[in-house]
Order: structure tokens, then sequence, then C-alpha cells
């Protein structure tokens, strides 16, 4: 019967787990799977209270994550390893079965009706991570049956936190990662440098949930940080000096282009700036290198409140997210780079068209003062030397002659632009100009639209004054639509390259602006003194016509009032091999 009985009781024990097993097994939420744990192990144990107790992996204090039958105080205990029962079994790794916890030199009272006491050791992956502690009112409640069938729970429970864990990581890797690439995507749009530092400060704290971001770079000596931008600073910290390369702790991340983190900063002998972390609250840092080009320009800071042991999973995050930064930044700065150059740009054209406008005026003023000098030479105004007329006629002969050395100074100055020729890629030129006003282009909200025909052969001609060319027709055709629409930018090959004397490339700007009326159309590359545009100069299309003329090519303009206007530029292959003219 013995045998028998041994039997039975081993078979209701493995039922028991079964069922349990089915049970704590029912969710992959970590705290709930404790819960399940806690609640059968009570169950089964027959006691009055329970705790299941985790090391803290920072701190390394066992704290209660789940509880039975405690009070509020006891489930906020924290216990070293080796202090307490609970502490013993964590620090040996072996159960320990306590009939009456008073005469037992290790416990810890937590609750002064506990009169008995059961723990067993939690195992996860081949380590100690916590012990599962079943208490009861009465002596001596646990058996030996008791703390083996305890331990085979414990042995289940491990696995399930070993898998809600895995799950939990998983989770959150997951949400990581989602969180980056909505990061990555928020600091890419931005284009101002000083709004992309701000945006990834902002991101970075939300996405480490830390209490503050901090971003430094590299002044232009290279033997400084400066703060550019931080989120959820304080004034001392943002007031803080600059910190130096080589004697500063975030100075040796960016040296060595390696993530560094600090558990406590107030503390820390590497922190130099420690009392403005006592005053800001900051406890832990990660500090990651800003790289680009395999370059170090600066550093990422993350602070938290708490002491916190960064993951190698946060890390790589961060490291993730610093690496996005970089291209963000260099992006930003190329950017602002690029309006520069358009107003470089903008300038050299209004100083080109400057230049002819002086050219014409010399011209003009040139046929006048001929006339003038052959009547005033005619008059043969020749006076006796005492009279004062002489005086004056010898002046106004030799102001005359003055006026026209400054008129053909003019002229000669404006001879010298004479274009350089060299084959060029005329659709990259209008993939340059797509860069170069853009930013003109969203302010405007127009749509700038390209159709060019691929394999163009090559043309000959100045890149730079065709430049300049695309961007007043482009300008302009922006300025003919105040409240926005659509600029279509079309290059093709009209005629075959093997009969050179008939074959061009043909470039069109078309707008959806205000159009011109058959007045305007006739006038608009007329001279630089009869501009025919409400605003400005006109000196942006005096300079058109100017510079397709000297390239032998041909203006053709298509334009109804209201209905927008469209300029076609017919290039030769050969620039001495197309007739000049505008139509």
């Amino acid at each position: 019967m013995s045998e028998l009985a041994e039997l039975k009781n081993r078979y209701d024990r493995l039922n028991v787990l079964f069922q349990v097993s089915n049970v704590i097994h029912s969710t992959l939420d970590s705290q709930e799977a404790l819960q399940l744990i806690l609640r059968e192990a009570v169950r089964l144990m027959r006691a009055t209270s329970g705790s299941l107790i985790l090391i803290n992996p920072t701190t390394g204090f066992l704290e209660i994550h789940a509880s039975i039958g405690l009070t509020e105080n006891a489930t906020r205990l924290k216990l070293r390893v080796g202090e307490g029962v609970t502490g013993w079994v964590a620090r040996t790794g072996k159960p320990a079965r306590i009939g009456n916890v008073s005469q037992d030199p290790r416990y810890v009272i937590v609750q002064p009706n506990v009169r008995s006491e059961l723990a067993v050791p939690l195992e996860v992956a081949g380590e100690i991570r916590g012990v599962l502690n079943v208490d009861s009112d009465r002596e001596n409640t646990f058996t030996a049956d008791d703390q083996e069938l305890l331990q085979a729970l414990s042995e289940q429970a491990a696995k399930v936190i070993h898998n809600t864990w895995l799950h939990e990581q998983l989770r959150v890797k997951a949400r990581l990662f989602e969180s980056l690439v909505s990061v990555g995507q928020t600091i890419n749009s931005t284009l101002n440098l000083d709004e992309a530092l701000q945006v990834i400060t902002r991101e970075a704290c939300q996405l480490m949930n830390a209490k503050m971001c901090s971003l430094l770079m590299l002044d232009d000596t290279g033997e400084w940080l400066e703060l550019r931008a931080s989120f959820g600073a304080g004034k001392d910290y943002i007031n803080r000096p600059r910190l130096s390369m080589a004697e500063t702790f975030l100075g040796s991340v960016v040296r060595r282009k390696k993530p560094l983190q600090v558990d406590n900063v107030q503390t820390s002998s590497r922190y130099q700036s420690f009392e403005v972390a006592r005053h800001e609250g900051l406890v832990s840092l990660l500090s990651v290198p800003l790289i680009f080009a395999g370059q170090a320009i600066g550093a990422v800071n993350i602070y938290k409140a708490q002491i916190h042991n960064f993951s190698n999973e946060e890390i790589r995050i961060l490291s993730a997210l610093a690496e996005l930064s970089g291209i963000a930044i260099e992006k930003a700065r190329l950017y602002e780079r690029i309006v520069d150059v358009e107003e470089e740009l903008r300038r050299n054209e209004k100083l080109s068209a400057i230049g002819l406008l002086a050219a014409e005026v010399a011209h003009e003023i040139r046929n006048p003062l001929t006339v003038m000098k052959m009547m005033f030479h005619s008059l043969d105004l020749k006076f006796p030397a005492k009279d004062p007329r002489w005086r004056d006629a010898e002046i106004m002969g030799q102001k005359m002659e003055h006026m026209n050395k400054i008129v053909e100074q003019i002229l000669n100055f404006a001879r010298t632009t004479e274009p350089s020729f060299s084959p060029l890629n005329i659709n990259q030129l209008i993939e340059d100009l797509a860069l170069l006003i853009r930013h003109k282009l969203r302010n405007q909200n127009v749509e700038f639209i390209r159709r060019l025909s691929a394999d163009l052969p090559p043309l000959s001609g100045d890149a730079a004054q065709l430049e300049q060319v695309f961007l007043n027709l482009a300008l302009n055709a922006v300025e003919a639509m105040p409240h926005g629409g659509k600029l279509t930018v079309t290059s093709r090959l009209v005629g075959s390259p093997d009969q050179k004397s008939n074959a061009h490339l043909l470039v069109e700007f078309k707008d959806t602006g205000e159009g011109m009326s058959r007045e305007q159309q006739k006038r608009v590359f007329s001279s630089l003194l009869s501009t025919t545009k409400a605003k400005g100069t006109g000196l942006g299309l005096a300079l058109v016509k100017r510079v397709v003329e000297t390239h032998r090519g041909k203006l053709q303009v298509k334009s109804k009032v209201g209905k927008g206007t469209t300029i076609s530029i017919g290039l030769p292959l050969n620039s001495n091999e197309f007739g000049s003219g505008v139509k």
C-alpha cells in the first residue's frame, strides 16, 4: 500500500504541475505571469502569504515584483543578496524550509504573524535571478514534499519568466526600432540646422525615456565641445562653460568614437560637471559619438534621473539615432550652403545684368555724343586766347573726349563676357537648377515637374551662362505664380544628331501663371531700358536673350493672359552651326 500511495502522490504532484503549467503559460505579459506563478504557489502550499522576488541587475537589491497577503509596507522592502532568508537563498542557490522563523537568525521580520517559511531559488538560464517565497501563520506548515513540489514549480516558473522576458525584450526592441524609424523620418524632414539639432534632442529624449538629452558639437578649432541643442535641460546645464576635447569625459567619447556610460555622474570622478548634475537631478549618463563620413563631429548625451544600467540594445539604438543625426546634420549644413549659393548666383546674375545695362547705356550715349562732337568741331569755335569763351570751348572739347573714353571702356569691358564653350549635359544643368531653387519653390507653393529626354547628346556651350539663363527663367516663372502653381521643364532633341545643320536641343519652361498679352510678348526680351515687367527691372530676361544669342540659339514665347506662359530655347548641338535670332 505504501508503494501505491507513493505512486498516487507522485501522480497527484505531476497532475498539479501540469495544471499549474497550463495556467502560468496562459500569458506572455511578464508582470501577469509573475502574479500567476505566485498565486498557484500560495494555493498549492496552503500558505497565508507569498512573494516573488527578483534581483535588480542595476542596483543588486532583491525587490518584490509580485505578492499575495503582504502589507503595502512589506512590498516595498529591499534586501541585499545574502541578507535574510531570502537573501541567503539568492546567494547560495539552495532552498530554505524553516519551521519556526523566530528561532532562525537569518530571518528578517517582514510581517509579525509569520511563523514558518519556505523559499526556493529561481534559476533563469543557469543564473539565480530571484526567490520564490511562501509564508504561513502556523509553525512547521511546510513539508519535504511541499519543498520538492515548490522547487518543481520554481523550475516551471523560471521557464515562463525566461520566455516572458524574451517576449518583452522583443516587444521593446520592436517598439524602439519602430520609434527609431519614425525619429529618423522626423529628423531628416528638417532642413534648417538649428531645427534639426533641436528635433534630434527632443526625439532622443522621448525614445530613451530620459530626463534630459543634450547635443554637443566640435567648434571650428576642433579643441572644444559646444552645447548646440538640448531637451529637458535647466539653466545650470545650458549656461555651463564649453568642454575641452582633451580633458573631459565627453571629449573622450568624441576622441575614441565609442559610446561610454556613467552609473552616477553626481559621484563619478570621471564626470567634471557633478555640481551641475546635482542641481539638475541628473544621475546615469550614456554618451554616443556623432559620426559622419568616419569623422566624429560631436556627441549625443542621454541622462536618466535614477541609477540605470544601459543595456546593449539601448546603446545600439542611441548609436543608430546618432548615425541618422550625423547624416541629418550634414544634410542641413549642405542645404544652408545651397541656399547661400543660390543667393550668390542671384547676386551674380544681377551684377551681370547691370553690366549689360551699363553697356547698353554706353551704347545709347555714344551715338548722341558722336553727333555732339561732330557739331562742336564743325562750329570751329576759335576765340582769342584772352577771350574767356576760349577756355570754355577748350573745356567742353576735353569733357566730350573724356566721356567718349568712359563709353569705350564700358563697351570694352562688356565684350570680355564672351562665352567659353565646352561639352555639357543639358539635363544635368536642369537637375542642378531643381536643387538650387527648391527652397523658393516650396515657399511659393510651386510644384516643379521635369520631363527630360534620356540619352541627349552633349551640347557645346558655356555651363555657367546657361545656368544663369535657366535660373532667370525659373525665377521669373515663379514670380508669375504668386499663389502657387506648376512649373514644367522639358528637354528633347529636335532633328537627328547626324544632321548637324538642323539638329538642336529644345528646352521649354512652362508655367501656370498670370500669362502675358500680345504686346508684352513682343517686348519681353527687348532692351534692358524698356522692360515690360510690372515689378523688377527686366534685367534677367534681357540677359537671357543676350546669352542665347551668343550661343547662336533661338527663343520663342507662347503665352495667354490667365493661362500661363511657355518659353522655349533652341540650342544647336554645335554653337557654330545654328542660326541666331528671337521669335
